[in-house]
């Protein structure tokens, strides 16, 4: 059995030729959600009621402004019934809940919408089931006035962790060790990337962590990545499309 990635996106919040930072695990499992996902789900034959957990790593727009239009597409063209279940930050149900009724205040009112959306709270170290899977929260550095979670997800597949945005720490390696794949984010192709990682920290990431695992990186910048990247194996992910792990 395989651990299909599929990428709807691979760009920073400023990235001029890559489209927002997303991926999916065998149609299930989401990572994060920008305003592109519902159109780019669509543009590659993804099935959005196929997605049976969403993981949000942080409250900045291009990683959950896509999910008023997810529900949207289930409200009005698309009726699903299976649960959805949203893990994310402290007051991801709030959050979620005012966004969407900010941009289609109907969805939220129907009485019955066929299905149950469930929301869990990710805290530093958490570790539950569902929908398949097992998952693991980590609380990482990224900027002051928001909490960010990397993720490790194992399902029948295979393993996938994901570091969503953040600064060095010891927290990414412990997640991403003996993971089929390790997701990593790397902001921009210098030395200084504010509250992310660069492309040292990437290679060190990459010393750290075991040999079998897989690393793919996300949320990145336009342009070659450095030498030193490809030569440690490492694949600068591209939009739009599925590697086999």
């Amino acid at each position: 059995m395989t651990l299909d990635l599929t990428f709807l996106g691979t760009g920073n919040a400023f990235a001029a030729t890559r489209y927002w930072s997303s991926f999916l695990a065998n149609g299930r499992y989401l990572f994060d959600a920008p305003p592109t996902l519902l159109a780019h789900l669509k543009k590659l034959g993804k099935d959005p009621g196929d997605i049976e957990v969403v993981f949000i790593s942080h409250f900045h727009a291009d990683h959950f402004f896509g999910l008023p239009f997810l529900f949207l597409e289930y409200a009005e063209l698309a009726p699903r019934s299976k649960d959805l279940t949203i893990i994310g930050p402290p007051g991801i149900a709030k959050r979620v809940e005012t966004v969407t009724e900010l941009g289609y205040a109907n969805v939220f009112r129907k009485r019955d919408r066929g299905y149950a959306l469930h929301f869990i709270e990710a805290a530093d170290g958490k570790t539950e089931e569902v929908a398949g899977c097992r998952w693991t929260s980590r609380l990482v550095p990224h900027v002051p006035d928001l909490e960010s979670f990397a993720y490790r997800v194992e399902c029948v597949e295979g393993s996938v962790a994901y570091s969503g945005d953040a600064t060095m720490c010891q927290a990414l390696a412990a997640l991403a060790d003996n993971a089929d794949a390790f997701v990593c984010e790397c902001s921009g192709w210098g030395s200084n990337n504010g509250p992310h990682l660069t492309p040292e920290d990437v290679l060190k990431l990459r010393a750290a962590v075991s040999p079998s695992t897989r690393f793919l990186l996300t949320h990145v910048n336009a342009g070659p990545p450095p030498k030193a990247i490809t030569d440690a194996g490492i694949v600068v992910a591209e939009d739009l499309r599925t590697y086999a792990v």
